[in-house]
């Protein structure tokens, strides 16, 4: 049999990158995944290869007694892929690693090269868009592997694993389980509590003015702002004091709403003329194609994505073809994109809305990871949206077409635009108006960049005043007093969080994503809106490590930390002495690198502070003492093991899940304690059980208690929703107490149908059917027909009744070749080929997934193998179930042989 002609083999990291690239290279080339990361430190203990685990490091991961020197394992994930990249690699003649040109990217190649251990000749391919001509470039092109970026990458790597998994265990030991620390998390969280902190210590502050609305003598509107009176400006926010309250300069005029509604009376039958007009011409210039950063932000603000969903979107676009590569820091333009760009402004809108020259972006370039473009359409010339729009699921498209207009604008003319001020005076006041008009677009006909501030983005639109000229008579149409109250400053969203992370240098645009999503799966922060609130446990954590371990979330020392792993990246500096010093401390007489602070010594601080800490000290932060009332003590939010709540002296009260910080005030808290006093007080004996009925409150909402709180037989009820627990009293409590009702027994197999209140709202129950209850139905109000009603409809959700395919495709799988869907399933939407089933993204519409993102899925899900988790179970029920079955077997043998003696069958010995 004739040997295969050998071939070339490519590898990627995703299946779509794999499918991609293959349609630009010849049959003499086989493409196939890494699908991530092949090595890795290991996961924990049980990873740890037999030889290390008796080491004192071994559970790190990282032999810090040998040169901080990593031990790699293939996860077990992962080996299934190996073994089929090994088996590919027997017959190539050549290897080409095609990683991404980044950090992770250059590591992951360095991985497969000492893990292949190929004989055979290896390039390394790079590119920043997935074209036929920049494939072949790269061929023609490549280069070897960038040591500089591997080091760079594994002491981030060793870094992060020293940080994450010694501080994340003292965590655990002090505040609770499952909390974790890390190098970019940590000061992540402790931006986000500091906010809240100048929320708690802000002081409001009210003041009143005027809004006007003047007639010019055409009967055109004139709306104007009172600026001051009798020569004493009116202040605004910014002239009071956010700590106190009050006027930072007492010269401005606060006045009261009596003041305010006397002036107004006063000024309505009063003279007016307009004083001074000023204009002023001004020009707005397009912002700088997309970085990772910016993209996040933007996408956050204009289309309401969160970081990881518009990187996951990204990233389908780029291993499509579609974008550029979407990890960069950089804005600056290739030649041949700059033109597309610009024949795109002349196509689209015409010559008038080109600018004269090419524009270029200048940005800090400091490593690797910034030589790449800045995020654009890939290829040239760029495929219009419209022309795309069908090959694309609604993120995807969004994104494009946002990385398309700000792409092209960025190439586009100036907006032409001028501000008018109006000044009206008239009874010792003047008033302001001002407007903005806009004289020419320019590249606002393409973009217009959003803002973290909904003002300020009103602000910037065009506002048009009526022509005026100085010594125009006016006259009054509306005088009314306005109030105004100061605000704290605004918490942190996704896009202003990402923003601030950048400007201080901390962590990197491209795992902004993953720390969002960290900090909120270990409740440090929870959403409200698109604001981003601390927990206690987070200000608890945050105290702790300030206090002890302050250089770790310092911004300064954080930001140093990467600047230090850029150098690695350049092979301008050495790691080792800098990991000596961050775990070991100076004791070494180490020399550290110049204007870095790299002795934290965090090994030795750690045992130091083990025994120190208290976590009494930083679970309780102090609300004040009240001056009223008999109770005098200091009032604390206490951090406990079943969450937040408030302690004075003897005193304890639950607060709410979900209440922010800021507005735990003192005042609040003694409204709690007054409540949960209140408490104590039964609304009265329940008549068939003797007990007392209580109505109290727990982290999720006010409940129903009959009997003591040390009463073994104490049963707890919740309050439905449908009811307003201001509305319980002692006759309403009864009837909760009742449920589950027994309605009936259904006439169809004479089994008793239930009306429950349950997690999920009230339902109905007869046998293993329920029906949830329809909104405004209370448990205790629904009738036995009603229920019989419900419990015969079709069931809308649940496996008894399965759903229709949210998506069927018109293709097979080339894998399995059944169908292709999109199903909905207990845990959000999946894509199934009939063998594998793999999760839609969080954030994704499940409708908008094309044919080829369900393939990505599929093949990813595929390559990591069956879940362990649930093979682990599997064979532990099987285990326990042959034991049990042997015990039965041995038991009804050893019966059956005695009843054989009795009977004579076997003869005794």
């Amino acid at each position: 049999m004739a040997k295969p002609t050998s071939k070339s083999l490519v590898i990627v990291e995703s299946p779509a990158k794999a499918r991609t690239i293959s349609k630009f290279l010849g049959s003499g080339y086989q493409v196939e995944a890494s699908v991530g990361h092949v090595r890795d430190l290991p996961g924990g203990t049980k990873d740890i290869p037999k030889k290390y685990k008796k080491e004192p490091w071994a559970y790190l991961g990282v032999n810090v007694e040998k040169d901080f020197e990593p031990v790699y394992i293939v996860p077990a994930d992962k080996k299934k892929q190996v073994d089929k990249l090994k088996d590919a690699l027997k017959d190539a003649d050549s290897l080409y690693l095609a990683t991404d040109e980044d950090r992770e990217g250059e590591a992951i190649s360095w991985h497969l090269f000492e893990l292949l251990k190929p004989t055979v000749p290896v390039h390394r391919l790079v590119f920043h868009e997935i074209t036929k001509d920049a494939i072949q470039h790269a061929l023609d092109t490549p280069r070897e592997i960038d040591d500089g970026l591997v080091r760079a990458q594994e002491t981030r790597r060793i870094l992060d694993r020293l940080y994450g998994y010694d501080v994340s265990q003292l965590l655990w030991r002090k505040v609770g389980r499952g909390l974790s620390a890390g190098r970019v998390q940590s000061v992540a969280v402790r931006l986000i509590v500091q906010r809240e902190r100048e929320r708690i210590a802000f002081h409001n502050a009210t003041y009143w003015d005027l809004e006007a609305i003047f007639t010019t003598a055409n009967g055109d509107s004139l709306p104007a702002t009172l600026s001051t009176v009798s020569g004493r400006k009116i202040p605004s926010g910014k002239d009071f004091d956010p700590d106190t309250g009050k006027l930072i300069n007492t010269q401005l005029l606060q006045m009261d709403e009596a003041e305010s509604k006397e002036l107004a009376e006063r000024l309505r039958s009063g003279e007016f003329q307009v004083t001074k007009v000023e204009v002023k011409p001004f020009v707005e210039r397009p912002k700088a194609p997309f970085t990772t950063s910016t993209l996040q932000q933007e996408a956050n603000r204009k289309l309401g994505m969160t970081a990881r969903r518009c990187m996951q979107a990204a990233q389908r676009l780029y291993e499509n073809g579609y974008i550029t590569y979407m990890r960069t820091d950089s804005t600056t333009l290739s030649t041949e994109a700059v033109n597309a760009a610009r024949d795109l402004v002349r196509s689209e809108y015409g010559d008038k809305f080109l600018h004269e020259s090419v524009r270029t972006y200048q940005g800090k370039v400091k490593n690797a990871q910034e030589a790449h473009e800045a995020i654009r359409p890939a290829g040239t010339p760029f495929r219009v949206p419209s022309a795309v729009q069908g090959e694309l699921d609604s993120d995807q498209f969004r994104l494009f077409e946002l990385i398309w207009k700000r792409t092209v604008a960025c190439q586009m003319a100036d907006a032409k635009k001028q501000r008018i001020s109006v000044t009206v005076s008239g009874g010792e006041c003047t008033f302001t108006a001002s407007g903005t008009s806009i004289l020419f677009e320019g590249f606002l006909r393409a973009y217009v960049e959003g803002s973290d501030d909904p003002e300020a983005e009103l602000a910037d639109k065009e506002r048009l005043l009526p022509s005026v000229s100085e010594n125009d008579p006016l006259g009054v149409a509306e005088m009314d007093p306005k109030s105004h109250t100061t605000q704290p400053p605004a918490r942190f969203s996704e896009a202003s969080l990402t923003r601030t992370l950048e400007e201080k240098g901390i962590g990197r645009p491209s795992t902004y994503a993953s720390i969002i999503d960290t900090i909120q799966k270990r409740d440090y922060v929870y959403k409200k809106g698109s604001a981003l609130v601390p927990s206690w446990t987070a200000f608890s954590v945050i105290r702790l490590m300030e206090t002890h371990f302050e250089p770790l979330v310092d911004y300064d020392f954080t930001a140093q930390m990467e600047d230090f792993l850029d150098t690695i990246s350049r092979q301008e500096a050495e790691s080792l002495a800098y990991l000596k010093g961050f775990y070991f401390g100076d004791d070494e007489d180490i020399e550290f690198p110049a204007d870095h602070k790299a002795a934290v010594g965090l090994k030795k601080r750690l045992a130091e502070k083990i025994e120190e800490i208290d976590p009494r000290v930083s679970a309780m932060f102090s609300l004040g003492t009240p001056e009223q009332g008999e109770n005098r003590e200091e009032v604390f939010v206490r951090v406990g093991k079943y969450g937040p709540f408030l302690e004075q002296g003897e005193r304890k009260a639950p607060i709410l899940e979900g209440t922010p910080p800021d507005e735990m005030s003192l005042e609040k808290a003694m409204e709690l304690f007054d409540a949960a006093a209140r408490e104590d007080e039964p609304l009265g004996v329940h008549p068939e059980t003797g007990k007392n009925v209580y109505i109290k409150a727990g982290r999720f909402g006010q409940y129903i208690q009959l009997g003591e709180k040390d009463d073994e037989e104490k049963r707890n009820q919740s309050i439905p929703r449908s009811i307003n627990p201001e509305d319980v009293n002692f006759e309403i409590a009864c009837q909760l107490l009742t449920l589950p009702r027994n309605l009936g027994n259904n006439p169809e197999n004479n089994e008793p149908v239930m009306a429950h209140d349950g997690r999920y709202g009230p339902y109905v129950k007869c046998e293993k059917e329920t029906r949830s209850l329809p909104a405004g139905v209370s448990p205790l109000e629904v009738t036995f027909d009603e229920a019989i009603k419900l419990l015969k409809e079709p069931k809308k959700r649940g496996r008894a009744a399965p759903k229709e395919p949210i998506v069927k495709f018109e293709k097979n799988s080339p894998v399995t070749e059944q169908e292709v869907k999109i199903l909905e399933g207990r845990f959000g939407p999946y894509a199934t080929d009939g063998e594998t089933n793999a999760s839609i993204p969080r954030g994704t519409d499940a409708k908008e997934v094309t044919f080829e993102t369900a393939l990505d899925l599929l093949a990813e899900r595929a390559a990591k193998g069956p879940s362990k988790k649930k093979k682990k179970k599997k064979a532990v029920k099987k285990k326990a179930a042959k034991k049990k079955t042997a015990k039965k077997k041995a038991a009804k043998k050893k019966t059956a042989k005695k009843a054989a003696k009795k009977k004579g069958i076997i003869k005794k010995e």
